[in-house]
């Protein structure tokens, strides 16, 4: 059985969603990162990153959301959650994936892991005050060029919305209000009557 390993409030949910749509059976393990679970020697034996999500399979084991997404997809084509069978649609939705990962999560961790990047109180500071500005450009082309609607790549769902409806569900701690955004704020109310999503958020 797949086994995922995951945190409240990270992006680990939205391969918990995609798991939950393709009907996987799968383990969930819940890391307490309040005490620092994720930097146990028996975690960083899985995954050294120290970070979720990581998907244990007989394989072997994957991380990075967009990786489980992909991942998910082909390993269940018949949940169809991807355009497997059109390069360009299927490069696409990856190309939103990867925007997700590697700019407005990016975006999001400036305002609580800016120790990342700087050492400095001020810098830290400056980085963290700007975090409403950067997820609202962020979604703002999300809301204008990538969301077709009413899916991320149009009539067709897909891994892609599970990423989507979990970066969004952080707008408000980041002090952005998503009513700013109707086509992602309609986006989320849809990915809420999904029993996957239902599942997924217990």
């Amino acid at each position: 059985m797949l086994k995922l390993y995951s945190a409240p409030g990270t992006c680990s949910l939205a391969a918990n969603i995609a798991l939950h749509e393709a009907d996987a059976g799968h383990e969930l393990v819940t890391l307490d990162f309040a005490s620092q679970q994720q930097r146990s020697p028996e975690y960083l034996a899985i995954n050294p990153k120290g970070r979720v999500p990581a998907l244990v399979t007989e394989h072997g084991v994957l991380s990075e959301t967009t990786a489980l997404l992909l991942y998910i997809a082909q390993r269940f084509p018949a949940a169809k959650l991807a355009p497997l069978d059109d390069p360009f649609a299927l490069a696409r939705m990856q190309e939103f994936n990867s925007y997700l990962a590697s700019t407005v999560h990016v975006n999001h961790a400036h305002g609580r892991r800016a120790a990342r990047w700087a050492d400095d109180a001020a810098a830290i500071a400056d980085m963290q005050r700007k975090v409403p500005q950067t997820m609202t450009e962020s979604f703002t082309l999300i809301e204008n060029h990538y969301l077709q609607g009413p899916w991320v790549l149009g009539e067709a769902y897909s891994v892609a919305d599970a990423y989507l409806f979990t970066i969004a569900s952080w707008l408000k701690s980041d002090g952005v209000d998503i009513a700013s955004f109707p086509k992602v704020a309609g986006h989320t109310a849809r990915m809420r009557t999904r029993p996957a999503v239902q599942r997924a958020l217990g």
